[in-house]
């Protein structure tokens, strides 16, 4: 005789048909959170989502205003107050869609090709918000869910979440939980299920290089005036050694060593010098000296030039030496880096090693800290024995190379680790033209979560 959750993920399978025309409305909707003109369109979605909650068997379902697009939440608290609380994330808005020229059809016209379904946001992340939602709806219609949910659904995740903060540190007995799910990680490959149990933080800096007090004639000032774009090249070259390890006074001071086990880890995942190279199209593989491409992307930390600008950059030429120059400088940070501290570090390099013949002026615009959940938390091998029982093999666990603030949000505020996985692919073109989501990924996604929930509540 079968057990609940073979019962359960047998639900789903009978009811695919239903839930990719759920997702497909959902993606109909052009919820675009940048731009004034879809207002609408983002209420509406989360209307939809709201209403399909309600229909899943959720309660307490509530649109709360904030100062920008609404926040969706809902529960489910009958599993019993012995048993845990997941909070579920997600983001129902999408990025913009230009060049539109590029899509092969309308992006909000879901249309599937070759097992793929094209569509903005189907694969960041819509299409992950309602493997959730099918999972616990294939769980709620066969069976007495085994484990408390709430949901925190928002709509300005696309541009920098300027209002979740707030609300989560208003509506913390709300949204207290023991653990929260996070499915806008993705995975290495399709038969490669993966964990993401580390996050590197983001440091943010606007550096400005000032010289004369307006534009020269280079051949009537050059030799004389240092120019301000060299300078500021010459501060950026020197942020970095011939080895690629960074330069700031006390910059390692606290990022620990890659542990033994960790190391084993990373070197299980299919990320290696030919992936990218191959991912990148770059000539050759560059980094910190001592480190595979996998510790360099995920379990080290960096300092980028994210943009340049100065003097005259139009067809033509122009012969002047330019007043002033700027550079976009972000940083990953590993756990213990501190972005405030890195503020200073970098504050100490440029007052040691600028010369006297310019001026220049740092902005921190914005920062954050590093995130790590334990690989043998029970929320972890809760999804690590779904994703295997799925997948038929273990999944990699991934130090992400990237942030995801919200995470960091929940740590803070809340006190709760996050579980940050996803069943999107590299390939999925997110932000791009043609985002897609593979449906067979997906659909064994739902299954591993049907997993999540029955191991996390036993």
């Amino acid at each position: 005789m079968p057990d609940q959750r073979s019962i359960a993920i047998q639900f789903a399978h009978d009811h695919q048909d239903r839930f990719l025309e759920e997702l497909k409305t959902l993606l109909a909707i052009p919820s675009i959170s940048t731009a004034a003109e879809n207002r609408e369109d983002i209420q509406a979605a989360a209307t939809y989502i709201a209403n399909h909650l309600r229909a899943t068997g959720m309660e307490h379902i509530t649109i709360y205003p904030t100062n920008g697009h609404p926040i969706v939440y809902a529960d489910y608290l009958k599993a019993g107050r012995n048993k845990p609380t997941v909070l579920i994330y997600g983001h129902y808005d999408v990025q913009p869609v230009d060049p539109i020229d590029l899509w092969q059809t309308p992006p909000f016209l879901p249309t599937v090709r070759d097992n793929n379904l094209y569509a903005r946001g189907a694969s960041d992340m819509k299409g992950q918000v309602m493997a959730s939602i099918d999972a616990i709806d294939a769980i709620v219609h066969t069976d007495v869910l085994p484990v408390n949910v709430k949901f925190l659904l928002e709509g300005e995740e696309e541009i920098g979440s300027p209002n979740l903060d707030a609300f989560i540190s208003e509506h913390k007995a709300l949204l207290a939980c023991d653990l929260a799910l996070n499915p806008d990680g993705g995975m290495i490959a399709a038969n490669i299920p993966t964990i993401i149990y580390t996050l590197r933080g983001l440091a943010y800096f606007e550096l400005r290089v000032y010289g004369p007090a307006h534009d020269l004639h280079s051949g009537v000032f050059g030799g004389v005036v240092h120019n301000p774009a060299q300078a500021l090249c010459e501060l950026i070259a020197g942020m970095h050694d011939a080895y690629g390890h960074i330069t700031l006074p006390g910059f390692y001071d606290h990022v620990l060593p890659i542990t033994p086990e960790d190391h084993l880890e990373l070197a299980r995942l299919p990320i290696d010098e030919p992936y990218y190279l191959a991912q990148t199209g770059a000539p050759a593989i560059w980094g910190e000296a001592g480190y595979t491409p996998a510790e360099c992307a995920g379990a080290r930390p960096t300092l980028e030039i994210n943009g340049l600008l100065s003097g005259f950059t139009a067809p033509g030429s122009k012969t002047v030496i330019p007043a002033w120059a700027m550079a976009k400088i972000s940083m990953r940070l590993v756990p213990h880096q501190d972005a405030n501290e890195v503020h200073q570090q970098l504050v100490q390099y440029l007052e040691e090693h600028s010369p006297k013949t310019i001026r220049w002026e740092l902005t921190q615009m914005t920062g954050g800290p590093a995130c790590s959940t334990d690989r043998d938390s029970p929320g972890v091998q809760a999804l690590s024995r779904g994703l295997e029982a799925v997948w038929g093999i273990p999944p990699v666990f991934k130090r992400e190379g990237g942030s995801i603030p919200v995470v960091a949000s929940m740590q803070q505020l809340l006190k709760a680790d996050s579980i940050v996985t996803g069943f999107g692919l590299p390939d999925d073109n997110i932000h791009a033209p043609n985002e897609h989501l593979h449906l067979p990924t997906w659909q064994r996604g739902i299954d591993a979560l049907i997993h999540f929930f029955y191991n996390l509540a036993s």
